[in-house]
């Protein structure tokens, strides 16, 4: 068994790692324990009770943090005339239509989020193969091809979070970093679990919130008491 470093030790003490606790514990044990010299990320880790392999049990939104990401977020924007103006006056990184499209065709995706008017879908749509692994394909599920592209990549600036069940059944999330306060996390953390709670697919059978962890970026997991979060969980 490969040892154990001292740094990880020394974050893990104190950690009950069989224990639920809740919500205010469970982020200030985090907290404390992102002793790393850059602001790391605080992560949620959600355990569904569906199979994502069905297409009635996939679990797929995005959620507003009221209290931002934290993150500098670099937006792409699929638009002409009026609309790539709009988006351009609401901050977008990127604009462009073919261009932008040859820019992704040879692999320049230098930006984490791709908004696109509709009208622009023919063009997108070529370049699923490149934009979804990624994780960047525009989509109206998630308010990302939409006609109103400013108040999507301002939202997209001011903290949107995509998520996205995997095939082991679990939705991850960015929902800030450790320089938050304890009270903007857990209020980010309860916004990202709500979103999730929506987003139940009808194919859901049981228990669907089955189990929540909170990480930051090189600290241990700590789980969640679900009844800290909402009570019908």
């Amino acid at each position: 068994m490969a040892k154990i470093g001292k740094r990880l030790q020394k974050v893990r003490e104190g950690i009950d790692r069989k224990k639920l606790y809740n919500l205010d514990e469970a982020v200030k044990l985090v907290k404390e324990r992102a002793i790393s010299k850059f602001d790391e990320t605080i992560e949620v880790a959600i355990n569904l009770g569906v199979d994502p392999r069905h297409a009635d049990q996939m679990v797929r939104g995005v959620c507003q943090l009221p209290n931002g990401s934290g993150r500098s977020v670099r937006v792409a924007v699929f638009a002409k005339d009026k609309k790539a103006e709009e988006a351009k006056a609401a901050g977008a990184d990127i604009v462009g239509a073919d261009d932008l499209a040859d820019q992704i065709q040879s692999g320049q995706i230098d930006f984490d989020r791709c908004i696109a008017t509709p009208d622009m879908m023919p063009l997108v749509g070529r370049l699923g193969k490149v934009l979804g692994p990624r994780g960047l394909m525009p989509n109206p599920k998630v308010g990302t091809v939409t006609p109103d592209v400013a108040e999507a990549v301002k939202a997209a600036k001011g903290g949107a979070v995509e998520f996205r069940v995997e095939k082991a059944g679990i939705v991850h999330a960015g929902i800030g970093k450790a320089s938050f306060t304890e009270e903007q996390l857990s209020g980010n953390i309860r916004a990202v679990v709500d979103a999730v709670q929506k987003a139940k697919p009808a194919g859901a059978k049981g228990t669907y919130l089955k189990r929540i962890a909170l990480s930051s970026t090189m600290g241990p997991g700590v789980k969640v008491e679900l009844s800290s979060l909402q009570a019908d969980a």
